[in-house]
C-alpha cells in the first residue's frame, strides 16, 4: 500500500497523531478511535494492522498488551516527497511571520 493511502484515511491518521504524543496500548487506541469515530474494536485493529504492515507504526508486545509507537522512516519518505512543494508555502509562511513580528512590536510600542 502507498504511504499516501495509508494516511488517506482519517482514522489513521487520527491513531498516527495519537502515537505522535507518545507510545500506547492497542486497547488505549481502540478507547480513543471508537470514542471518536464510532468503530468496532475489530476495525480499529484493522487500521492498525494496515499501519503496522505498512511500516507506520511498530508495536512490542509487553506480557499480555501490545504497545503501539510511530516508526518515522514512512513519514520521512513523505516529507521528503513534499519538499519539492515547499517553495508554494515557506515563502509565504516567512513573509506571515514577519507580519506578526511587526504586529506585536506595533502593540509593545
Amino acid at each position: 500500500m502507498h504511504a499516501f493511502d495509508v494516511i488517506g484515511d482519517p482514522v489513521r491518521r487520527r491513531i498516527l497523531e495519537l502515537l505522535a504524543e507518545s507510545e500506547h496500548r492497542s486497547g488505549e487506541i481502540v478507547e480513543v478511535i471508537r470514542n471518536e469515530f464510532g468503530i468496532t474494536q475489530a476495525a480499529v485493529s484493522q487500521h492498525l494492522r494496515v499501519l503496522r504492515d505498512s511500516g507506520f507504526t511498530s508495536v512490542r508486545v509487553d506480557g499480555q498488551r501490545r504497545i503501539y509507537s510511530v516508526d518515522v522512516q514512512p513519514l520521512q519518505a513523505i516529507d521528503k516527497w513534499l519538499g519539492r512543494f515547499r517553495s508554494f508555502w515557506e515563502p509565504k509562511l516567512s513573509a506571515l511571520e514577519t507580519e506578526i513580528a511587526r504586529g506585536k512590536k506595533k502593540r509593545r510600542s
